[in-house]
C-alpha cells in the first residue's frame, strides 16, 4: 500500500464500524461495506474515526478491523484513526496499522490542550513518536474535542512537522479558515491536502474555497463524489443542485446524539451493513425518527430523479 501524501484528492469515506446485534464486529458487513464504498467511487477510506465508534473498541478489535478493511480495500488507501489520550496508545495502533499496510494515520488533539504552544508541541511529539515514515492527518474538529486550532497554529505545525500531509477540516464556521490556509500556501508555505467533514454540510462552498475533497461518512457517498467531481469540472451550479437534493437528510443526520443512529439505519436500509446496531452506549432510532428519515429519503429520491 502506498503512503499518503499531500497530493491526495477526492473522497475518503469515514466508515462506520458494523456490529451484530450482540455487539460483536460483523466481519461480513465490514467486507460488504468496503466493497460498497469502492464501487461507489471512493478514492480512499478512513476507519476508526469518531463516527466509527473507535473508543468502544479494544486495541485488539481495532487491529482486527484494520486488518479486515485492508484485506478488502485492495489498492485503495486506508487511513486509520489513532487518537487517544496518551502517546503510547497512539504509537502502538499507528505502528500496527502501518505494518498491516495503512496509508497513514489520523490524529486529533487531546482535549486538555489549551495553548497554541501546547498544540504545536503535541503534534511534534506525535510525529517524533511515529517516525518519518508515518504520514499524519491532523484532525481539526473543535466542536468534538474542544481544542481550537487557529490558522496560524496550523501554519506552524505544517512548517515544523513534515509528516503532517493532510488536514481534516471540520471547524464550524470554517470557510474563512479554509481560505486563510490556502492563502498561507500562496504566500510560500508548503501545500497540504485539505479534506472536509461535517457530513458534507458545506461541501460545495468548501470545494470552491480550495478544498481537495471530503472526508466524512454521510450514508450516501455518491453525494460527496458527485459534488467533488462537479466542482472539479467547473460545474458549480450542478454541485449546488445535487447538494440541495441531499440537504434535508444531511441536516437530519447532523443532530447531536442521534446522527450515528441515522447513518447506520440508512446504511442498513441500503444493504451496506446487516444491522444498524451500535455498541453500547448507543440507542437505535425510535419509530418516529425512522418515519421522518423514510420521508426524507423518499423526497431525496424524487428530487434526484428530477435532476436526471
Amino acid at each position: 500500500m502506498s503512503r499518503l501524501t499531500e497530493n491526495a484528492r477526492g473522497v475518503y469515506v469515514i466508515t462506520a464500524t458494523p456490529f451484530d446485534e450482540r455487539g460483536g464486529i460483523d466481519s461480513r458487513s465490514v467486507r460488504s461495506m468496503v466493497s460498497f464504498y469502492i464501487d461507489k467511487g471512493a478514492d480512499g477510506l478512513t476507519i476508526l474515526g469518531m463516527m466509527g465508534e473507535a473508543p468502544k473498541l479494544t486495541q485488539t478489535e481495532s487491529v482486527q478491523l484494520v486488518r479486515e478493511v485492508l484485506a478488502e480495500a485492495g489498492d485503495k488507501p486506508v487511513i486509520v484513526g489513532v487518537s487517544a489520550p496518551g502517546l503510547a496508545a497512539v504509537r502502538e495502533l499507528s505502528h500496527q496499522s502501518m505494518a498491516l499496510g495503512a496509508a497513514g494515520v489520523m490524529v486529533a488533539p487531546p482535549g486538555n490542550l489549551r495553548t497554541d504552544d501546547q498544540i504545536i508541541e503535541y503534534f511534534q511529539h506525535v510525529a517524533d513518536s511515529l517516525g518519518p515514515d508515518t504520514p499524519i492527518v491532523l484532525q481539526d474538529f473543535p466542536l468534538a474535542v474542544n481544542v481550537m486550532i487557529s490558522p496560524s497554529v496550523i501554519d506552524r505545525i505544517v512548517r515544523s512537522t513534515p509528516t503532517v500531509v493532510m488536514l481534516k477540516h471540520e471547524d464550524w464556521p470554517g470557510l474563512a479558515k479554509l481560505s486563510t490556509l490556502r492563502q498561507q500556501e500562496a504566500d510560500g508555505r508548503r501545500r497540504i491536502c485539505i479534506l472536509c467533514g461535517n457530513s458534507g454540510l458545506f461541501l460545495p462552498e468548501e470545494m470552491l474555497r480550495g478544498a481537495d475533497g471530503a472526508m466524512t461518512g454521510f450514508a450516501y457517498p455518491e453525494m460527496m463524489i458527485d459534488i467533488v467531481q462537479a466542482c472539479r469540472h467547473g460545474e458549480a451550479d450542478r454541485a449546488r443542485d445535487l447538494f440541495d437534493a441531499y440537504l434535508p437528510l444531511i441536516r437530519y443526520e447532523q443532530q447531536p446524539g442521534v446522527g450515528l443512529a441515522v447513518r447506520k439505519y440508512v446504511l442498513a436500509k441500503r444493504g451496506v451493513i446487516a444491522s444498524a446496531a451500535q455498541r453500547r452506549p448507543g440507542a437505535p432510532l425510535p419509530p418516529a425518527a425512522i418515519a421522518e428519515v423514510e420521508v426524507l429519503i423518499a423526497r431525496q429520491t424524487r428530487r434526484l430523479a428530477e435532476l436526471g
